[in-house]
């Protein structure tokens, strides 16, 4: 009799056992199928930017000219000074953005030539928009001679592309529940129509030319 009792409670042990299993399986599950319904409804899309115009107030080339020590010759500089307007959409209905550690700049032919300028932190609800208006300034930035090249040649065919770029962190709010960081970069062409200057001085010093860009950017989250 003793021995059918023992049987019979490491069967139930078993039957217990499989039956937690079940449970925590089915839990799991549960949890990992809601979790993808979620994803489903609310399907999170990256901010959509557009660069809506820019103002160019200097665009100096300055060549290399004679320099009193052979071993370091004066480099190839450039000195901008431009403002640019940048719209930032939330397209989600139901998730909000939060822009952190936001860092423009002005490129040219992939070389940075203005210092970067930070935006401050900002949340944007649903649906919602967001205008950045920073200065982009950089003053006697060194440029290679390939980057002086292309800039003559692009003074002689009377315009110029600069690329207005953003980088940063942005983190996905959904109710009372906040995401990890991500890391954002964005990407904004410009293109520039400049007055010809023989002396190579492109754009203007004091007088301001605005330029409507209205371009969509290019953006990676």
């Amino acid at each position: 009799m003793s021995v059918k009792d023992c049987g019979y409670h490491k069967y139930e042990r078993r039957k217990l056992l499989r039956r937690i299993f079940a449970g925590v399986l089915g839990f799991i599950v549960l949890v990992l199928l809601v979790i993808l319904l979620i994803w489903v409804i609310l399907r999170p899309t990256k901010p959509r930017f557009l660069l809506q115009d820019v103002t160019v107030h200097v665009f100096n080339v300055s060549t290399s000219g004679a320099s009193p020590s052979p071993t370091s010759p004066t480099p190839n500089t450039v000195t901008v000074t431009m403002q640019a307007t940048l719209l930032a959409h939330n397209p989600n209905d139901q998730i909000g953005v939060y822009y952190q550690n936001l860092d423009v700049y002005a490129s040219y032919r992939n070389q940075q030539i203005s210092l970067a300028t930070v935006l401050p932190p900002t949340y944007q609800d649903h649906n919602d928009d967001t205008v950045w208006s920073p200065f982009l300034c950089g003053n006697a930035v060194p440029v290679s001679p390939y980057v002086l090249s292309a800039l003559q040649q692009d003074q002689s065919a009377g315009g110029m592309l600069v690329n207005v770029k953003v980088n940063g962190r942005v983190k996905w709010k959904v109710g009372t529940w906040t995401s990890g960081r991500y890391h954002l970069y964005v990407n904004c062409p410009a293109y520039i129509r400049f007055p010809g200057d023989p002396n190579m001085t492109i754009g203007v010093v004091g007088t301001a030319i605005k330029f409507q860009i209205l371009q969509s950017c290019s953006v990676d989250v």
